[in-house]
């Protein structure tokens, strides 16, 4: 055994955490999980046909506490995460404010740009389904698990909808490992693209709905951003307005007043007091924005902790790297997780999982012990909220 093979097992040793993935995509690769070096993996839904899939595979490798890890460290365990991604946010409408229920056209109409005038196409799309009545079943799916996300969830500029059936392609194929054979319905993977996009305006309303009741829950989000930084900020800080740490500023001046040193509070936001209209954890998944972008994400006045993952399939799946590699640097070392985003569980999984822990740590100057624990802490901090327990 070589030193890179010693230095692979201590890794696995120390433990892995996949902060965002898919293999409910492919549920006949969801019996390898227990076989994967992976000590846990958190698992997205997306939309209607994964929601229950998701909440399955978790019952099935059950992570019921924090101290999970003491008690059982060769186990294998699935955090859940709920939520309606943007790419399939056309498929609900928006009855939160108003009872409605909209006729299909008419509803793909409204919320698809440019406004289609294709009558087969819209009628081949799913019948559209209640906003209000999807954030009571999330709402019940989180409360089975404790320490479930809500996930994954945002916004996308770029994005098509899709035409025709659902099928992979023999690239997928290549890359993943996995055969289309049992693949979940209703994924967007070897489809040809249509004109049609979802408005930016619908997007916010699906998105927010979500983020309130991740609020309402104080469960932490994982974030699909696609050109739509600032857009996702903006949000947050609609939601924690009020709750802002003190700036530098009023730090000092509150050191510099008189009686600083007996005992007197640094100024609070004004709603401080109460609990928090935001959520408190955010997980920006697989980060494609600019170094500059992270300043706000990372402001000292920002009340929320939020994080930033990485993946080999996106962030290093092209030819230069010099922009993740300046992300990952201004990221802080407690604010960086790892992720496959991979729809297929299995030797592949975790072959994407060590690949991207090398890049990041050989980024950051980390030897892969000290990174393999700073990994699995972050992990932990972000999913439970404090600092790890064992």
């Amino acid at each position: 055994m070589d030193a890179v093979d010693n230095a692979n097992d201590v890794i696995w040793q120390i433990g892995v955490f996949d902060a965002h993935c898919h293999p409910t995509d492919i549920m006949a690769s969801i019996k390898d999980i227990a076989n994967m070096k992976a000590r846990v993996l958190t698992i997205m839904a997306t939309r209607s046909e994964d929601q229950d899939m998701v909440r399955d595979t978790a019952r099935q490798y059950p992570l019921k506490d924090s101290t999970w890890n003491a008690r059982n460290p060769s186990s294998r365990y699935v955090v859940p995460a709920f939520g309606w991604h943007p790419w399939f946010s056309h498929q609900i409408y928006d009855d939160v404010k108003e009872d409605i229920h909209p006729d299909q056209v008419d509803h793909y109409q409204t919320v698809l740009t440019p406004t289609p005038d294709d009558d087969e196409f819209l009628k081949a799309l799913p019948a559209p389904r209640s906003l209000r009545q999807f954030l009571q079943e999330l709402e019940e799916r989180l409360a089975e698990f404790p320490y479930a996300l809500v996930g994954e969830v945002g916004l996308d500029r770029s994005f098509r909808l899709p035409q025709g059936p659902s099928a992979m392609t023999g690239d997928m194929k290549n890359k993943t490992g996995c055969s289309d054979k049992d693949y979940t319905p209703g994924s967007r993977e070897g489809r040809p693209l249509s004109p049609y996009r979802v408005s930016i305006d619908h997007q916010k309303a699906v998105v927010r709905a979500q983020f309130e009741l991740a609020a309402k829950l104080q469960r932490p989000l994982s974030v699909h951003s696609v050109q739509a930084h600032g857009l996702i900020f903006e949000l947050m800080q609609s939601m924690w307005k009020g709750y802002e740490k003190p700036s530098k500023k009023e730090r000092k001046r509150a050191m510099d007043a008189p009686n600083a040193h007996q005992g007197q509070d640094f100024p609070k936001g004004r709603n401080q007091e109460k609990r928090p209209s935001y959520p408190p954890r955010v997980c920006m998944h697989s980060y494609s924005g600019p170094p500059d972008a992270l300043r706000q994400f990372l402001a000292p006045t920002v009340p929320a902790e939020v994080y930033f993952s990485f993946s080999t399939a996106i962030n290093f799946s092209n030819a230069s790297t010099a922009k993740v590699t300046n992300v990952i640097k201004a990221v802080p070392d407690d604010r960086i997780l790892i992720e496959s985003d991979l729809h297929c569980a299995g030797e592949t999984m975790d072959r994407l999982l060590l690949e991207v822990i090398h890049k990041v740590c050989e980024v950051k100057g980390w030897d892969l012990q000290q990174g393999a624990r700073q990994l699995k802490e972050n992990w932990e901090r972000f999913i439970f909220g404090a600092a790890p327990l064992v």
